[in-house]
C-alpha cells in the first residue's frame, strides 16, 4: 500500500500518540541511567495554545526526544500555572454574566467558583500540547495549586520569613484597578501615549498672587498637599513657607523647598501628592507632609473627591479640567507625551498607590544568581541576554510577593491584634495559637481570637520553586526524585520571563538546595508575521495553533516553525513554512513507497555503482551527523533540521535512492536493498526529534516489529568512518552528472536517449565512477580525448572539460538556429563593447578598473563568439 498517497496525518497521528501512552515510553523513574530532565515553563491554567507555545514546546520535545534516543533516562515534566490574576479575572467575569458579584460570595464560596472554573476549563492546553507531539511524561502532571506545591510555597515563607527576608511594609505600589492588587515593577508595561500638560493657578492666601503648577494628572490636585519649589530658583523665593489654596477643593496646604524639583520641567513649581506618586512620598516624608489617598481599590474616586465621588478617574480628569478652566484656574492646556505604566496582566493604567504589602528582601539572595550566570554555571543561550540579565539583578530591587486576590496560596500570617506588628506566622491555625500565646504572654487566646492575612502570595511566588516542587523537593529535601533529577538540564523559554522565572528560579535553588536549578536556559525568539509584528489576537494575525496541525499535520507545522528559527532571534511566520514541512514528509513517503516497490532477488550480485553510492551515503550521513552533534552542542535547533533537512532531502532521496534504483521492472539486489533500509532507519532517527509521528509511520512500515520497538525509544545512529577523499570523489561524480543532465535540458534531449561523453582529463580523474556516471546519464560510453571538440555542447567541472557530441542526440536544424540566433547577440555586444574602447575619452578619463572590466568583456565575447562559430561550422559539416 502506498503511505504517500494514503497518509492521513490527523488518523496518524492520534494512532502512534495512543501508541505511546498506552507502553509508557514517555514514562520516567529514577533508574542506573544518566537523567536527562526538563520541566515545562507552566502554562496559564486559563491558556489555549498559541504560536509561543508552539515554539517552545516543539523545541523542547526535539531535546527531550534526542536525549531519549541518546540513552538518558528522559523527563519531561508538565504542569499548569494556577495564574491568580488572570484567572480570577476569568471566573470574576463568569460571575458577573451570572449576575453574580465576587463581593457578595465568601471566601470558600468564591474559591469554590473559581476551583469549578478550573476542573472544568483548565489544562486544555495540556490536551492540545499532545496534538503537537509533546512527549512529556504525564503521570507528573502537577498545578501549581496542587496541595502538595501549595504547602512547599508555605513552607518556603515560613522559612524565609524566620531567616528575616520576609517583611511586611508600608510602600508605594503598583496598583491595578481592573485586577484590584499590587504588581511587581516587572509586571509594568511602560508605554508612550499622547495626552496633555494643564498648568494650573494655584492662590496664595492672604495675597493677590498665585503659583502656577504644570500636571498631567489635574484630577490628583484633590490629594495635594503642598506645592515644592527648588530652594536656589530666584522665581520663588518669596513664596517659600506660604500657604497656598488648593483649587475647587480649597483646602490650604504649605509651599516648601526641596532640591528634588528640576527647575527646567514645567513652571518649576510641583504639586506635592504623597498618596499618588513614589517621589512625592519621599518629599513628603522628608517635609512630614499629610497623606490623602483620593482613590479607591477599581480607579473611582473616595470621599476625598468631593463632588465627583464614585466616579471614574479618567471621567474625572475631562470633567475637573472643564471646572477649572470654567473657575479662571486652568491657565493653558498643552499637548504632552508622556510614559504610562501598564499592567502587563490586564492592560489596564496603573495608579502608584500606598499599601501595606509582604516584600522578600532580594540583594543578599541574588549574589549566588549573579555568580552562577556570571561564571555560566548556568548558561544562558544565547549569551547576549546576560546583560540584561546583570541589568536586572544587580540592581534587584525587594519583590512585593502579596497579592489583594483570593486565589492562590493564602499569606499563612495570623493577626491578634489591631497593630500593624501584632501577627505570627505559622503553617497552621494551631501553631498561630501557640505562637500568639508566647508572644502575648496571654494563654486565653483562641483560634477563633485570630485572623489570617486576606493577601495571597504572588503567582511567581510558586512557579520560581517549580524546578525544586515538582520533584518534592521542598517538603522532602533528601528524597530519591528530587537528588536523581535535579539539578535539570535545559530550561526552554521566552526572555520576556528572564527576570519573573528564571532569574528567580536560580536564586530559589541556591536559597533551597545550594545549587543551580538547570545547566542551561535556551531563550527562544517572539513568534511575528511576515511584517515583523508581534503575533496577537487583537492584531488578528496569530493564525490557529490546531488548525494549521490539521492542515499541514503536526510534524509539518514542527519543521515549518524550526526552519528559521534561531536561539534567541525572533521567527517570522509563513505558513509556507508548514507547506515546506509537509512537503518533507510527503518526499520520505514517497521514498519508502519507492523502495518497498522494488521486487528483491538474492541471487543478484550487488552492483559496483550501488557499493559506491551506499559506502558515499554512510560517509555524507556520518559528516552530516557530526555536524548535528555539533549544532546541538550549541543549541542551534534551527541549523540541525536544515542538515538534516538536506541530507535526507537532496542527499537520500535525490541522490543515493536515484543511483541504486534498479532499471525498470527489474529487480534489486538484496545486499543494497538491506543496507538502503539500513540506512533509511538512520535517517528516521535523525528526523525524529523533528518529525515523531511520520517517522514511527515509516519505522514501522519498514520493517516488521515487535510492539515494543519503538522508534521513540531506539537507538541514535552510531557515525560511521568518513572517508573524505570518497566525498570529494563523489562532489565531483555529482558535477559531472549535474552537467549531464543541464545539457540535456538546455538541449532538449530526452534521458531515454544514450548519449555519448568526451572528456579532456586535466584532473587525472579515476575511471572507477564511469559506471555509475553512466547510469545517472544514460551515458552510452565515456572517453578521454586531448582536444576540445566541435560540434558538441560543453561544460567545465574543475579544470576537467566534458563534451556531449551532438550528431545523433538533437535536432540538428533547431540546434542551428538557436547557436546562431546566440552568434548575433554575442556579435551585437562586442560591437558595443568595442565602440566604447575605442572612445579616447573614456579611455583616458574612466577609472582604470572601468577600462579593465570592459576589455574583459571584449576578450569573453570573442572567445564565445570564436566557440559559438566552430560549433556552427561543425554542425553544418
Amino acid at each position: 500500500m502506498s503511505l504517500a498517497s494514503n497518509y492521513n496525518s490527523q488518523t496518524v497521528e492520534q494512532k502512534w500518540y495512543d501508541y505511546w501512552m498506552e507502553h509508557d515510553f514517555f514514562k520516567s523513574v529514577p533508574d542506573d541511567r544518566e537523567s536527562y530532565t526538563i520541566v515545562i515553563p507552566p502554562p496559564n491554567v486559563t491558556g489555549v495554545l498559541h504560536m509561543g507555545h508552539m515554539l517552545n514546546n516543539t523545541i523542547q520535545d526535539v531535546l527531550i526526544r534526542r536525549a531519549r534516543l541518546k540513552g538518558y533516562n528522559a523527563c519531561w515534566v508538565p504542569g499548569t500555572d494556577h495564574a491568580s490574576i488572570a484567572t480570577e479575572a476569568k471566573v470574576v467575569k463568569k460571575l458577573k454574566d451570572q449576575g453574580i458579584d465576587k463581593n457578595d460570595l465568601t471566601r470558600e464560596e468564591f474559591l469554590q467558583h473559581a476551583w469549578d472554573w478550573t476542573h472544568e476549563y483548565g489544562g486544555i492546553i495540556l490536551e492540545q500540547l499532545k496534538k503537537l507531539g509533546a512527549s512529556c511524561d504525564w503521570s507528573r502532571t502537577k498545578f501549581t495549586l496542587d496541595d502538595d506545591m501549595s504547602a512547599s510555597v508555605i513552607n518556603v515563607f515560613i522559612d524565609l520569613y524566620k531567616k528575616g527576608l520576609i517583611y511586611r511594609g508600608y510602600r508605594m505600589v503598583n496598583w491595578d484597578p481592573e485586577a484590584q492588587t499590587t504588581l511587581s515593577d516587572e509586571e509594568v508595561n511602560y508605554e508612550e501615549r499622547n495626552g496633555h500638560l494643564y498648568y494650573l493657578k494655584y492662590a496664595i492666601k492672604d495675597s493677590d498672587d498665585h503659583i502656577v503648577i504644570a500636571t498631567t494628572r489635574p484630577e490628583t490636585i484633590l490629594g495635594d498637599t503642598a506645592i515644592c519649589v527648588n530652594p536656589e530658583d530666584d522665581r520663588f523665593t518669596k513664596l517659600v513657607g506660604k500657604t497656598a489654596i488648593v483649587p475647587i477643593a480649597n483646602r490650604e496646604i504649605p509651599i516648601i523647598a526641596d532640591s528634588y524639583v528640576d527647575t527646567e520641567f514645567g513652571t518649576g513649581a510641583l504639586k506635592i501628592t504623597p498618596a499618588h506618586d513614589e517621589n512625592d512620598k519621599k518629599i513628603g516624608e522628608t517635609h512630614n507632609l499629610e497623606v490623602i489617598d483620593i482613590f479607591n481599590a477599581n480607579g473611582t474616586l473616595n470621599s476625598y473627591g468631593l463632588h465627583y465621588e464614585g466616579k471614574d478617574r479618567f471621567d474625572v480628569r475631562k470633567q475637573i479640567s472643564q471646572e477649572l478652566d470654567e473657575k479662571g484656574f486652568l491657565l493653558k492646556k498643552e499637548n504632552h507625551v508622556h510614559k504610562v505604566g501598564t499592567s502587563e496582566r490586564t492592560g489596564a493604567v496603573i495608579e502608584p498607590r500606598l499599601s501595606d504589602q509582604w516584600f522578600l528582601k532580594m540583594e543578599e539572595l541574588a549574589q549566588p544568581a549573579i555568580k552562577a550566570v556570571k561564571e555560566d554555571i548556568v548558561e544562558l543561550l544565547p549569551s547576549k541576554f546576560k546583560s540584561t540579565y546583570f541589568h536586572w539583578m544587580e540592581n534587584v530591587r525587594d519583590w512585593n510577593i502579596s497579592r489583594q486576590l483570593v486565589w492562590g496560596q493564602r499569606i499563612p500570617a495570623y493577626y491578634y491584634g489591631d497593630g500593624k506588628e501584632d501577627f505570627v506566622v505559622a503553617g497552621s491555625v494551631e501553631e498561630a495559637v501557640t505562637l500568639s500565646r508566647k508572644r502575648t504572654n496571654n494563654n486565653s487566646i483562641q483560634a477563633t481570637d485570630l485572623r489570617q492575612e486576606t493577601d495571597v502570595l504572588d503567582t511567581w511566588f510558586s512557579s520560581w520553586l517549580w524546578p525544586i516542587s515538582v520533584f518534592n523537593g521542598v517538603l522532602e529535601p533528601e528524597n530519591e526524585e528530587i537528588n536523581y533529577y535535579y539539578p535539570t538540564r535545559d530550561l526552554v523559554t521566552g526572555p520576556d520571563i528572564l527576570f519573573f522565572w528564571v532569574a528567580r528560579m536560580i536564586v530559589a535553588g541556591y536559597e533551597l538546595r545550594d545549587e543551580k536549578p538547570f545547566d542551561k536556559v535556551y531563550l527562544t525568539g517572539l513568534v511575528r508575521d511576515k511584517q515583523r509584528r508581534k503575533m496577537s489576537k487583537s492584531l488578528g494575525n496569530s493564525p490557529d495553533a490546531l488548525k494549521l496541525i490539521e492542515e499541514y499535520s503536526a510534524d509539518g507545522v514542527r519543521v515549518g516553525l524550526l526552519l528559521s528559527s534561531a536561539a534567541g532571534n525572533d521567527l517570522m511566520f509563513d505558513e509556507a513554512l508548514c507547506q515546506q514541512g509537509k512537503g518533507f514528509i510527503k518526499k520520505n513517503l514517497s521514498a519508502h513507497d519507492l523502495i518497498k516497490g522494488w521486487e528483491v532477488d538474492a541471487s543478484i550480485e550487488q552492483p559496483l555503482h550501488s557499493q559506491q553510492a551506499i559506502a558515499w551515503y554512510k560517509s555524507k550521513f556520518s559528516q552530516v551527523l557530526s555536524e548535528v552533534e555539533d549544532h546541538y552542542s550549541k543549541y542551534r535547533i534551527s541549523d540541525v533540521l536544515m542538515a538534516v533537512y538536506k541530507l535526507v532531502y537532496d542527499d537520500f532521496c535525490g541522490w543515493l535512492l536515484e543511483i541504486i534504483k534498479p532499471t525498470y521492472q527489474q529487480p534489486i539486489d538484496a545486499k543494497t536493498y538491506e543496507e538502503v533500509i539500513d540506512l533509511f532507519e538512520d535517517n528516521l532517527r535523525i528526523m525524529h526529534p523533528f518529525t515523531p509521528f511520520a517517522t514511527e509511520e515509516l519505522w514501522h512500515s519498514l520493517r516488521e516489529r515487535n510492539s515494543k520497538d519503538a522508534l521513540c525509544v531506539n537507538k541514535w545512529p552510531e557515525a560511521h568512518q568518513i572517508d573524505e577523499s570518497l566525498l570529494e570523489d563523489f562532489t565531483l561524480v555529482q558535477d559531472v552528472i549535474s552537467g549531464i543532465r543541464k545539457v540535456r535540458k538546455e538541449k532538449q534531449i530526452a534521458f531515454k536517449n544514450e548519449i555519448e561523453l568526451k572528456v579532456i582529463n586535466n584532473e587525472k580523474t579515476s575511471d572507477r565512477y564511469d559506471g555509475l556516471i553512466q547510469k545517472m546519464g544514460n551515458i552510452s560510453s565515456i572517453e578521454v580525448i586531448s582536444e576540445q571538440l566541435d560540434g558538441a555542447a560543453s561544460y567545465r567541472v574543475n579544470s576537467n572539460e566534458y563534451f556531449i557530441p551532438f550528431a545523433g542526440a538533437i535536432d540538428t536544424e533547431a540546434e542551428l538556429e538557436k547557436l546562431q540566433s546566440e552568434l548575433h547577440r554575442a556579435q551585437a555586444f562586442l560591437k558595443g563593447v568595442e565602440k566604447k574602447l575605442g572612445n579616447e575619452r573614456f579611455v583616458n578619463n574612466a577609472p582604470e578598473q572601468v577600462v579593465a572590466l570592459e576589455k574583459k568583456k571584449q576578450a569573453d565575447a570573442v572567445a564565445k563568439i570564436e566557440t559559438l562559430e566552430r560549433s556552427i561550422a561543425a554542425l553544418k559539416s
